[in-house]
């Protein structure tokens, strides 16, 4: 079978890249060897959010009487909370097939393996094998939940993420190893719903590629709903030999010994790269990540690499903006080469976290004469009525020019409000423009103008 272009995976980077192939006149083809969505919509960004969800009706239920209501009697059902969370995600994977077919796009099941420059041959669940032929080949394989030699994954006392949002009991006890996205959401998650939680983070801070003071929120807040958060520490080794797991953390004043039910593993992820025929094409890799241009393009000029096994942040929404570049520049179109400083990074924990661009630190280590605004939800009409108080818009500017340099935000909704902030950095609007932008009131987001102005010492709420 002949096509203009075959896409190895059907995540958020390959799906989204088959469907503007197909729109740009192309006939296409996906190979995946699971579910069609990939990691994001089966096992990551969907079914996640669903579990947080939860833990966030359940957290309201908790604080019923905050509200003026009453709401004594309630439980909850952890095997239904699992099974809603799987439900949205079969929806999800079924919306995916419903656009291939849309499309016209041919879906081949089964693993997919270079055979040449132009070829890939799948081998379905049954054995057997067939070879598609693509003028174009994009890879997008996607990763997998990195493994330490000290943390090996044995899916039962020692897991990753797949296996935390499929749990068949709710454990009483977790360790949770590394405070990113994936290890903060679980841990908030798991805590929320009545587990009680250890996150451990390697580094001073948690969520550690946040501003400074984002990090310091977002660790008050875990503390305050009764998490132990241990930073400056790692988890040397776990005994897994009796009924519960002993965990050897060092710290800085020395060595301690928890015990958990479950640890989860959330140390990062590993570029799936392996057994798809790479060498035997001789596409590059460095680092365990397939090397490409600005376009992504490999050293073999048919062959592409978008998503998480290609450099760059390993993000749904980074993936499918490569993709309709990749496409793009396939089909002689003149696509912009992505801003990576310009992506926004959420984590959908509650507090939630967003931010784009320059950290403060960052900032002025680049050198910038800055001005900094601050705008508290404490101070937030909105965030007042719905009980959400905690966190803040935090804005840095160039003092010269006046440009957003970063913009970092820990409260309520935040995820929905950082889309503001990177259009503001991509149109190169000054801060003077956003003060005098009207925004809505009582809403989260005219803490956006509330902390520009402060910047420039013209707030008015605080």
């Amino acid at each position: 079978m002949a096509y203009d272009l075959v896409v190895l995976g059907s995540g958020p980077g390959g799906y989204v890249a088959a469907i503007r192939g197909s729109q740009l006149g192309m006939k296409v083809a996906v190979v995946e060897k699971e579910s069609l969505g990939g990691i994001c919509l089966n096992w990551g960004c969907i079914p996640t959010k669903s579990l947080l969800k939860t833990a966030n009706v359940y957290e309201y239920m908790k604080h019923a009487d905050e509200y003026g209501l009453s709401g004594k009697e309630f439980d909850k059902d952890f095997s239904k909370v699992i099974s809603r969370s799987r439900g949205v995600a079969d929806k999800m994977s079924n919306g995916v097939q419903f656009l291939m077919k849309k499309n016209k796009i041919d879906v081949i099941m089964g693993y997919g393996k270079l055979k040449g420059k132009n070829k890939i041959e799948v081998e379905k669940e049954d054995g057997k094998k067939e070879t598609v032929e693509g003028k174009n080949i994009i890879i997008a394989t996607g990763a997998r939940a990195r493994e330490l030699p000290n943390l090996p994954i044995d899916g039962k006392k020692i897991i990753e993420y797949r296996k935390a949002m499929s749990l068949e009991k709710q454990p009483k006890k977790m360790v949770v190893v590394g405070s990113g996205a994936i290890g903060s959401e679980f841990s908030y998650f798991y805590q929320s719903m009545g587990t009680e939680v250890t996150l451990v983070e390697y580094m001073p801070r948690i969520v550690p590629v946040e501003d400074e003071e984002v990090s310091k929120q977002l660790e008050r807040s875990f503390k305050k709903m009764g998490m132990k958060v241990m930073t400056n520490s790692s988890v040397e080794s776990v005994d897994t030999k009796g009924k519960n797991c002993k965990v050897k953390v060092k710290t800085k004043k020395g060595e301690e010994t928890i015990e958990a039910d479950i640890v989860l593993s959330a140390v990062g992820i590993q570029a799936n790269i392996e057994n798809i025929g790479l060498e035997d094409v001789g596409v590059a890799t460095d680092n365990g990540k397939v090397v490409v241009n600005d376009f992504y393009q490999t050293n073999i000029p048919n062959v592409w690499a978008i998503g998480d096994c290609a450099p760059g942040p390993a993000l749904a929404h980074v993936a499918s903006h490569e993709g309709i570049i990749a496409v793009e520049k396939m089909a002689e179109m003149n696509p912009e080469p992505m801003d990576y400083g310009n992506v926004p990074g959420c984590t959908y924990c509650f507090p939630e976290v967003a931010s784009v661009g320059m950290t403060e630190k960052d900032a002025k280590e680049a050198g910038y004469d800055l001005k900094v605004g601050k705008f508290p939800f404490s101070a937030s009409g909105k965030a007042s009525a719905a009980g959400h108080n905690d966190g803040f818009v935090k804005l840095i500017f160039d003092a010269k020019y006046g440009e957003l340099l970063g913009g970092h935000m820990i409260g309520y909704n935040v995820t929905e409000m950082v889309a503001e902030l990177v259009s503001i950095r991509k149109l190169e609007t000054t801060g003077h423009e956003i003060i005098k932008t009207v925004h809505p009131h009582p809403t989260m987001s005219e803490a956006i103008m509330e902390a520009a102005a402060a910047a420039y010492d013209e707030v008015i709420h605080i």
